[in-house]
Parts: C-alpha cells; structure tokens; sequence
C-alpha cells in the first residue's frame, strides 16, 4: 500500500492532468452512452404504446359510429312512441341530443389527456444524476 502512494507521489504533474483528462473523457463518453441507452429505451416505450393508441383509437372510433347509430335510431323511436311526432322529426332531435353529447364527453376526454400530457416527464433522470455525481467527482479529483 504505501509503495503504490510511493509511485503516486513520484508521477509528474503532466501524467496526472493526463490520466484526469483520460479518466474524463472515458467517464462522458460512458454518460453520452447511458443517456442514448435511457432515452432509447423511453422512445421505443412511447413509440410502442401511440402505436397501440392509435390502433385502439380507430377500433374505438368505428365501434362508437356503430353504438351512437343505434341510440340515434333508437332514441328516436322512443320520441316518436312518446309523443305522437313522425319518425322524420324524432329523428333530428334525437340525433342533435346523441351529438350533444357525445360532444360533452369527447372535450372532456381532450381537456384530460391534454393536462396530462403537459406533465408527462422524458427527462432522463438516471442520467442526469449520473452527471451530477460525475462533476462532484471530478470537483474532487481537481482539487
């Protein structure tokens, strides 16, 4: 142990500051390496499920021209029984309280994932810290 600090003492100046900027080096390309890993890693994860997203959301969508037809068509036989009108009257107005509503309930699901999206983090924390603990390192390796 002491002949190692023995061959330490006796290093010059200019291999230290050699060895610090190897060292340096070495420690930023392994930082760039982990950040590309991190973020490729949260890209595939995203990528993967707005693919499914948008599968799901064509599925949903046609499902739900199918379902609203059926209630328009019969929303308005319900109108017409209640009330005595012609199917071509209980027709419009059961379509504009179909439409209303579905309306209500289509802002509400945008203002909700809108809100959520704003708070959606891509930071790669990991990384970021690794950096943080990397200049503390090398502020002690300098002084």
């Amino acid at each position: 142990m002491a002949q190692q600090q023995i061959v330490k003492e006796e290093r010059s100046l200019g291999d230290l500051f050699s060895e610090l900027a190897t060292e340096t080096s070495t420690l930023v390309r392994q930082e760039v390496a982990l950040a590309q890993t991190e973020l490729t890693q949260k890209a595939t994860s995203v990528g993967k499920n707005v693919g499914f997203l948008v599968v799901g959301g064509a599925v949903g969508y046609t499902a739900l021209f199918v379902i609203l037809a059926a209630v328009v068509i019969g929303l308005t036989q319900l109108i017409s029984y209640l009330s005595g009108w012609q199917i071509i009257t209980s027709a419009w107005i059961a379509a504009a309280v179909v439409g209303l509503i579905v309306g209500i309930v289509a802002y509400v699901l945008i203002t909700n994932a809108l809100a959520k999206l704003k708070n959606t983090e891509l930071t790669p924390n990991q990384t970021v810290e690794t950096l943080k603990e990397d200049a503390e390192w090398l502020k002690n390796q300098v002084s």
